[in-house]
């Protein structure tokens, strides 16, 4: 019988993915088995904060390989990636990297946001998750589903659940209603036991249709 304590789930995994995993494994059917399926592998994050939120944007509404290629050509314009020096940008050099006007726009608002100290990065520790998407939100270009990742990834919140995401709905559908699509009510019945690990869980749904992990 497998347990979830008896599973390896890498060196940088969150301290609380084990206690996770089990809670899950116990609590769900779907997740008893999926969830070994994926040994060593868990949630990371990568980058800092303004960093992961300006790919963020950058990435919105294009492929993932298009967005890649954009990012290379952007993140070599300023000497160092960070809000004061994105704000020295020419808007011409930003749209020959391939950035629409609007995302430049975003850009901007965004290194905005972070140079004038209206996101409170030092005091998001002590913050719940709803006032962090409330700051978020806040800037051009970012929206409810950008924050939640934004959690999930970065600050490596374990109970966040982002009922926009068409992957966890996909695979939710899959996983518990044989392919039936499913409505903003089901996802939350399905994802009741999951509390307060709804972050881990929805990463292992993801897992369900694409095996390799993501990072944002």
């Amino acid at each position: 019988m497998v347990t979830a304590s008896s599973l390896d789930f890498g060196l940088n995994a969150p301290a609380y993915w084990a206690d996770a995993c089990k809670h899950l494994m116990k609590r769900d059917r779907v997740m008893k088995k999926l969830i070994p399926k994926h040994e060593g592998v868990c949630l990371e994050s990568r980058g800092d904060a303004f960093v992961t939120l300006a790919r963020s944007i950058v990435g919105q509404q294009i492929s993932v390989k298009a967005a890649q290629s954009v990012w290379d050509r952007f993140q070599v314009l300023p000497r160092k990636l960070v809000p004061a020096q994105v704000l020295k940008l020419k808007v011409d050099d930003m749209r020959a990297a391939g950035l629409s006007a609007r995302k430049v726009e975003y850009l901007v608002d965004l290194a905005l946001h972070f140079a004038n100290n209206q996101v409170h990065v030092d005091a998001w520790g002590e913050m719940d998750d709803e006032a962090i998407i409330a700051e978020l939100i806040a800037i051009r270009g970012i929206g409810r589903w950008t924050a939640e990742m934004f959690l999930i990834f970065h600050l490596m919140r374990p109970n966040v659940l982002p009922l926009d995401d068409v992957g966890l709905q996909n695979g939710i559908s899959r996983c518990y209603f044989s392919g039936e699509p499913v409505s903003r009510s089901e996802i939350r019945e399905v994802a009741a036991s999951w509390a307060p690990y709804a972050s881990v869980a929805t990463w292992y749904i993801w897992r369900s249709l694409d095996p390799t992990p993501v990072s944002y």
